[in-house]
Order: C-alpha cells, then sequence, then structure tokens
C-alpha cells in the first residue's frame, strides 16, 4: 500500500470530468476513465474503457483525447467501436502500457439486469507512481470487491444501474482503500445528494473525498 503522500500526489492529479469520466495527469501524459460529454482535453497516453454503453464508451468523446500514440484498453464490445491502438480486455486480463500496470476486473449488476455478469463488462485496477487506483465501472457491490487490496477506490454511487449510496459504502468498508471517492451521478441518475450520502455512511471509517465536476 502506498503512503498518504503519494496518495495525496495522485489525487492533486486527478480530475473528475462528470460522470465515471476521470482524467490523472502524469509528465508521461493523462490517463482517461470511460471519457463522456468532455469537452476535449490533453491528448492521452492511456484510455480505459468499462463497456459499450454510450455513457462509457463514447467514440465521439475519445477521439477528442485520442492521439497516434494512445493506447486505448476496452471491454471488447467496446473495443469494436473504437479505432487506433486499441487492445480488447476480460476480467483477470493484464497489462503494463508504460509504467502503467493495469488489471481487468468484474462489474456487474446483483439482482437487476444492466450489467450481466456474463458480458464480460469492465472495473480497472491500475498501479501508477506506486499507489494503487480502482475503477469499479458501472457494478453493484460484489463478491470480488472483498478481495481488492488497493489505495483509492473510485465508486458509482447513484443507485438504479449501479450501486446506492449506502451499497457503495458497505464496498468500501470491504475493500478498505485509504480513499475513496464517489462517480456515477450528476449525468445520467443521481446528483450529488448521493455522493454525499456516500460520504456521511464512511464518516470516521474510510476518508471520501467527493471531487468537483470540472
Amino acid at each position: 500500500m502506498a503512503d498518504q503522500a503519494a496518495i495525496e500526489k495522485i489525487v492533486a492529479n486527478l480530475h473528475w470530468l462528470g460522470h465515471d469520466c476521470f482524467r490523472l495527469d502524469r509528465p508521461q501524459g493523462p490517463i482517461y476513465w470511460d471519457p463522456y460529454r468532455i469537452a476535449g482535453g490533453p491528448t492521452a497516453s492511456l484510455i480505459l474503457i468499462t463497456h459499450d454503453h454510450y455513457d462509457h464508451c463514447s467514440p465521439e468523446d475519445v477521439a477528442k483525447i485520442q492521439g497516434p500514440e494512445t493506447v486505448i484498453l476496452a471491454e471488447a464490445d467496446a473495443a469494436e467501436k473504437l479505432t487506433g491502438k486499441v487492445a480488447a480486455m476480460v476480467p483477470g486480463k493484464t497489462g503494463r502500457v508504460g509504467d502503467v500496470d493495469v488489471v481487468a476486473v468484474p462489474a456487474y449488476n446483483l439482482g437487476k439486469d444492466f450489467h450481466p455478469k456474463n458480458n464480460l463488462w469492465l472495473g480497472y485496477v491500475i498501479k501508477v507512481d506506486g499507489v494503487s487506483i480502482y475503477h469499479a465501472g458501472d457494478s453493484d457491490y460484489i463478491p470480488e470487491m472483498d478481495k481488492l487490496i488497493v489505495d483509492i477506490a473510485l465508486l458509482p454511487v447513484s443507485g438504479t444501474y449501479v450501486m446506492t449510496a449506502e451499497e457503495a459504502a458497505q464496498a468500501a468498508m470491504a475493500i478498505g482503500p485509504k480513499l475513496a471517492i464517489p462517480m456515477h451521478y450528476g449525468a445520467i441518475v443521481g446528483d450529488e445528494t448521493d455522493a454525499l450520502r456516500f460520504a456521511k455512511e464512511l464518516d470516521g471509517v474510510i476518508p471520501v473525498r467527493v471531487l468537483p465536476k470540472e
């Protein structure tokens, strides 16, 4: 596990662009997760796509930040919609892009049909500058989360298609990250009250940072 100074350095360079989209700025080039409804931004070194729903795999938004050297790792159906240096991922598959280690992990629903387990859709755990970051994708609190050991967890909190704030708090307590950051609100479903409920549930248990939308 990383020390607090390393985690804070990552968070200082982590930008929430709305919904499930984040950008991590690095000298080697930024890393993006699920770009959607973005105005643009610096050219990506790496783009991670969790699944092929339009609000996660948006070729138009990818094109805004994609350069000739950009590497894209994507769930298999999403990979077919994209061009360039694209590699398809399935749960359990690992990769290394530059100095970034990537592990694809499962993401799915329990008791609802929006994100079936057999679709093999994804979350990602990456390790960058000694810090491990988990992006859960569109998921409920699933058993596989109990086995994760990560420094930062990016968790959906809006309910309907993913975990509720309360369920996401349970997931965070099972994972035990040094920092949890809520996502998946403010675009399709959910709003900041979900993020604040998530933070309240974890008050005194796990530090939570609610990032401003940029």
